[in-house]
């Protein structure tokens, strides 16, 4: 089904939006287990589960994403002009996760975000690049990713260095870590999905409109918006539950 290059494709933001969602209901439940003294165990079991569908979630649909963009700039430039489109996109991206770490380690220091989500989402975007016109090698590539990032998981280093990699010193933690293996794997996987099912900006599978449904329509604007309300969710979340007694946050700003 065709589909007008300045329209977007409702169901993708729709998904992010599902995906935006998951996050808030999780990062409520770490609030109250961090700030709150809620006794559960939100790091193991089905939470941690939870939370991992999440993030590869959007990160699934960041790989969509980007064969998307690419299919629609792809018709209006040249391929030489496209580079530095998402290098730009990607270095600002991965600024926004530099401020992340310069809050994080200020507020709480022990577990500051050193390499998290919008770091891998912003160096994701740049790497990735190169790999757009695939689509089963972004499929094999995603998988070995995945697979390199499993074997790496238990092994230890002594210098914080390679944290991007996957390598991770001993005795180390943090409240968002997200390496490049395996997570690099499913935005590739990702990819491989935008260029099956939406080759040159094109839907290949029937779907019938319903992104005009209220709830839908709400759901889709989080999916819109996604950046923004990562950025300022968890700050809103902690003064909201604060202001209804629900989280005591003196002791972890020095009050």
């Amino acid at each position: 089904m065709t589909q007008h290059l300045n329209e977007r494709f409702w169901e993708i933001d729709l998904l992010r939006g599902v995906a935006i969602l998951m996050m808030i209901f999780y990062h409520v439940l770490y609030d109250l287990n961090r700030f709150g003294g809620l006794r559960i165990e939100i790091h193991t079991g089905f939470w941690r589960y939870f939370a991992f569908a999440t993030a590869s979630v959007f990160l699934l649909l960041l790989g969509v994403s980007l064969t998307l963009s690419y299919a629609r700039a792809a018709q209006s430039s040249f391929d030489q002009r496209l580079f530095p489109k998402y290098l730009n996109r990607g270095i600002r991206i991965f600024a926004w996760g530099l401020l992340i770490t310069a809050v994080t380690w200020i507020l709480i220091r022990d577990g500051f975000v050193r390499w998290g989500i919008l770091h891998l989402i912003g160096l994701s975007i740049i790497l990735a690049y190169p790999l757009l016109k695939l689509r089963y090698g972004n499929l094999v590539l995603g998988f070995l990713f995945l697979l390199l990032g499993l074997l790496i998981r238990d092994l230890r280093v002594g210098s914080p260095w390679l944290l991007w990699l996957g390598l991770m010193p001993t005795q180390f933690t943090s409240v968002d870590y997200f390496p490049l293996l395996p997570w690099f794997g499913v935005v590739l996987i990702g990819v491989f999905v935008g260029n099956s099912l939406y080759p040159g900006y094109h839907r290949t599978f029937r779907l019938r409109d319903r992104s005009q449904a209220q709830m839908i329509r709400g759901t889709t604007f989080l999916g819109r918006h996604s950046l923004l309300i990562y950025l300022v969710h968890q700050p809103v979340l902690i003064i909201a539950l604060f202001l209804v007694n629900a989280v005591d946050i003196s002791f972890s700003i020095g009050l």
